[in-house]
């Protein structure tokens, strides 16, 4: 034995053989484990590359498609609202029609009851105009008529 190993102490660049074996070893496990998995990294990408892939057509198809059927359903709905609307247009038009023919025929029935209020006065009149002594003169009138006759 040396005298530095006697006394424990090894010089600064010194490396035993037992150490360098493993840190050997270590780098070995570590190389074919980094080889390992260049492998399986390139045989991932060599799957990639060989698998079927979904052409972009397919996918602007796809988009397009999904695009009509908003636009239909869009379309579809302004249709179902603008159809509503029109029938409560209708439905109004028909109600101010309904009340313009209430308020006609009322207009009628009034005007009719005018032209016969109408008439009774002219009848009333024509009646007075036709006696040739008023009313309020003809308990006089009869007793003229009385005394011509006698």
């Amino acid at each position: 034995m040396s005298l530095m190993n006697r006394m424990g102490k090894k010089p600064e660049g010194f490396v035993e053989e037992a150490s360098l074996n493993a840190v050997e070893a270590r780098d070995r496990v570590l190389e074919v484990a980094l080889a390992n998995f260049r492998s399986s990294v390139v045989a991932w990408s060599e799957a990639e590359l060989s698998r079927e892939r979904t052409p972009a057509r397919t996918v602007r198809q796809r988009g397009w498609r999904l695009a009509a059927g908003w636009a239909l359903g869009c379309v579809l709905v302004a249709g179902g609202v603008s159809g509503g609307v029109f029938e409560h247009q209708q439905k109004v038009q028909a109600q101010r029609a309904a009340a313009a023919a209430r308020v006609a025929q009322q207009q009628k029935v009034l005007a009719e009851q005018r032209a016969k209020e109408e008439e009774d006065l002219l009848a009333n009149v024509d009646s007075d105009v036709s006696r040739e002594v008023p009313s309020a003169m003809e308990p006089l009138a009869q007793l003229m008529t009385d005394d011509e006759t006698k």
